[in-house]
């Protein structure tokens, strides 16, 4: 819809909706609406009736707006946390005495402070999110930038605890920002378009890399190579501020006739539009309880072992391959624009069919022979190979387990502790990761492919079993209360059951987890 109407599996051509009745009495040319009222016990249930293609509208401004943004700054935020390794190879590594374990220590001071300040992740319901978000960009850009200034191990060491600790207020929370503005066969896509900046992130590092570092500047190259990165950050904290919508129904580029709409689809996922502010504390005990969860986390964990150390050693990797300091920044680049592609197609076929665990199990094997051949192959052509099967399957599972989380959690103070469960458990994942490539392993680390590959095929395996739970759990839902088309028809009057109910994003009869 939207950007990817072409590609995006439509919503049915009639949507009913619940709308409140002052949503209802309003005039909507657009809409074409009618209100119906029956009673359900001591329920009343409002069917609206939304225009699809006003509908499509809505979707198409929320496309052009919401998701290049956050898309943009995950790029940029992506890129100044791993450009580390880019800057290692130009030089840093000389200046800054990077002896022993001291390069594995500035990776893992970043992820430290990133797992303790996840907590940070509830600012998106307590202050507007244009605000928050534009207070992390600005900080983030700012320490980033600032490494081009430090001298010191030390300094160094500063610089990336504090850019963790100001990046853990953006990443984690807008995959569940997204599921605001996006319906449930939506998010997904969404969410694999943000995070495909990653690797898109990492072809832009090689190549940006690639041309500052063969050149010839007055300071050193890893310097200019943390100037020209971060100052762009910097730049994009007003776009943020100005640009940025807190909710759809208060987004200055909708019309208030497309904010009715806008509201209507919230009141679709969870039975209201307003969704900013206050959590259900027994929600959040129950999903701390929920073993669908933790299975989630800890496919989070096995995913960023891989995940987060590849970005930062492939630049080294590749350098002890054979290929000088120069090259080996630009060949980091074909990989990663590889895994952007797949990235983006997984998300969006895992949308179109609504089968997610079959999609995590097929790239988990791609990626595992990909760490299998980087650890057991010699010749430089087949370890390349295993660098873009490792890259195209990595990559893509964290973008389709993070929508995952949100379409299996019934409430949204269930769906933001799923997600900080997801981070809190996963980012651990990294402090494995970043210590499974010591120098005394070069040039094969053949120890850090092979953990690498078990815990990408780890991930493979936790996938086919929550998708037996999911399935199992869905057969229980359908003997206590019947085929979910049947509920549907049943509420709506639509004999095939293909409308839409109000709340069907919340736990519920009509409530089915996604396999």
């Amino acid at each position: 819809m939207g950007l990817l109407s072409k590609f995006e599996r439509q919503p049915p051509a009639t949507t009913t909706d619940y709308v409140e009745e002052a949503v209802a009495s309003s005039p909507v040319d657009v809409e074409k609406a009618h209100v119906e009222m029956q009673d359900e016990g001591n329920a009343v249930v409002h069917h609206h009736h939304i225009d699809p293609e006003a509908e499509k509208r809505v979707v198409r401004k929320l496309d052009w707006r919401v998701t290049p943004l956050v898309s943009a700054l995950y790029l940029v935020s992506f890129l100044d946390r791993s450009n580390i390794g880019n800057a290692k190879i130009a030089g840093m590594s000389e200046d800054l005495d990077l002896t022993g374990n001291r390069y594995q220590w500035l990776l893992n001071i970043f992820y430290i402070s990133y797992i303790l300040f996840e907590v940070q992740v509830i600012m998106w319901k307590i202050m507007p999110p244009h605000i928050w978000a534009t207070i992390v960009v600005l900080g983030w850009g700012l320490i980033a930038t600032l490494q081009a200034a430090t001298f010191t191990w030390s300094g160094e060491m500063v610089c990336r605890f504090l850019l963790g600790v100001t990046e853990a207020g953006f990443g984690p929370g807008i995959p569940y920002l997204l599921s605001f503005f996006y319906l449930r066969h939506e998010v997904g896509l969404r969410c694999g378009i943000f995070l495909s900046c990653a690797p898109l992130a990492t072809t832009f590092a090689g190549a940006l890399a690639y041309g500052i570092t063969s050149g010839h500047a007055k300071i050193a190259n890893w310097r200019l190579l943390f100037l020209v990165e971060g100052i762009p950050t910097i730049l994009l904290a007003p776009v943020v501020f100005f640009f940025l919508p807190d909710s759809p129904d208060k987004a200055r580029f909708l019309t208030e006739d497309e904010k009715l709409i806008a509201k209507a689809r919230g009141v679709r996922q969870v039975g209201t539009h307003e969704r900013i502010g206050g959590v259900v504390w027994k929600d959040i005990g129950l999903c701390l309880l929920d073993p669908i969860a933790w299975f989630t986390a800890l496919m989070y964990f096995s995913c960023n072992v891989s995940f987060s150390s590849l970005p930062v050693f492939l630049p080294t990797i590749l350098q002890d391959m054979g290929f000088a300091a120069v090259n080996a920044q630009g060949l980091t680049a074909p990989p990663y624009f590889i895994s952007f592609l797949v990235t983006i197609g997984s998300t969006y076929i895992a949308d179109r069919t609504q089968q997610r665990g079959y999609m995590l199990m097929f790239l988990s094997c791609v990626g595992g022979i990909g760490y299998i051949l980087l650890a057991t192959c010699e010749s430089v052509g087949a370890r390349y190979f295993g660098v873009f099967l490792a890259a195209s399957g990595i990559f893509p599972c964290i973008a389709n387990i993070l929508p995952w989380v949100l379409n299996n959690q019934g409430s949204d103070t269930r769906r933001g502790t799923g997600i900080a469960m997801l981070n809190l458990i996963g980012q651990c994942g990294p402090l494995l990761g970043t210590n499974v490539f010591p120098a005394t392993q070069s040039p094969r680390y053949v120890e850090g492919m092979a953990i690498c590959a078990a815990f990408t095929f780890f991930n493979g395996f936790l996938a086919l079993g929550l998708r037996t739970l999911l399935k199992w759990e869905n057969k229980k839902l359908d003997k206590k209360y019947g085929s979910q088309k049947d509920l549907i028809a049943s509420r709506t009057g639509v004999p095939k059951g293909h409308e839409s109910v109000v709340s069907e994003e919340n736990y519920g009869p009509t409530f089915r987890y996604i396999l």
